[in-house]
């Protein structure tokens, strides 16, 4: 009689077979959920807004909060003044926010604009009314692959006012 070691099964039987397995069911169950996630739309983008009011001044931004690269999304920044724009209406934004999009432009274009080390000025011309709304039409560069934060507000006599904080996370 040949002893266990010397079996013809001894080297057909795998002992991690039972573990590949288990592994594989994970892998599927993995996969059935990120399939429903998209199904149900919670892959795609989720936006919000945001508003802060700073005496006359009000500034509200909407804005993609979870996006995916090569998706239009939105940003808009609407300014209030009670009594209306006396003059020109001067935003400023986190320069570096934009890097994850791909830009379209903005609408209304504005009459000037500059920049320093961290924002972007635009300087529009002053809006009838109350409100001033910027559309920037844009959608998440392919190559964008973490997000960005800013924050945008109203210059009032070269002062900040108004300052609203966003963030955009990226989903792969």
């Amino acid at each position: 009689m040949r002893g266990e070691e010397e079996s013809t099964l001894s080297d057909v039987r795998d002992s991690a077979a039972p573990r590949r397995a288990g592994m594989r069911i994970v892998a599927v169950a993995l996969l059935v959920v990120v399939v429903l996630a998209g199904l149900a739309g919670l892959l795609g983008v989720r936006s919000t807004s945001s508003v802060t009011t700073d005496g006359p001044w009000s500034v509200s931004v909407e804005y993609a909060w979870v996006a995916r690269a090569g998706l239009d999304v939105p940003w808009t920044v609407t300014v209030h003044r009670e009594g209306g724009f006396p003059g020109p209406v001067t935003v400023a934004v986190t320069a570096e926010y934009f890097d994850i999009y791909e830009s379209q432009g903005l609408d209304p274009e504005p009459a000037s604009q500059t920049a320093d080390a961290t924002h972007l000025y635009w300087t529009f011309d002053p809006p009838p009314g109350e409100d001033l709304t910027i559309d920037f039409d844009a959608y998440v560069q392919p190559s964008s692959q973490l997000g960005g934060s800013g924050e945008v507000f109203v210059l009032d006599a070269g002062a900040p006012r108004a300052t609203v904080s966003f963030s955009t996370f990226l989903l792969p």
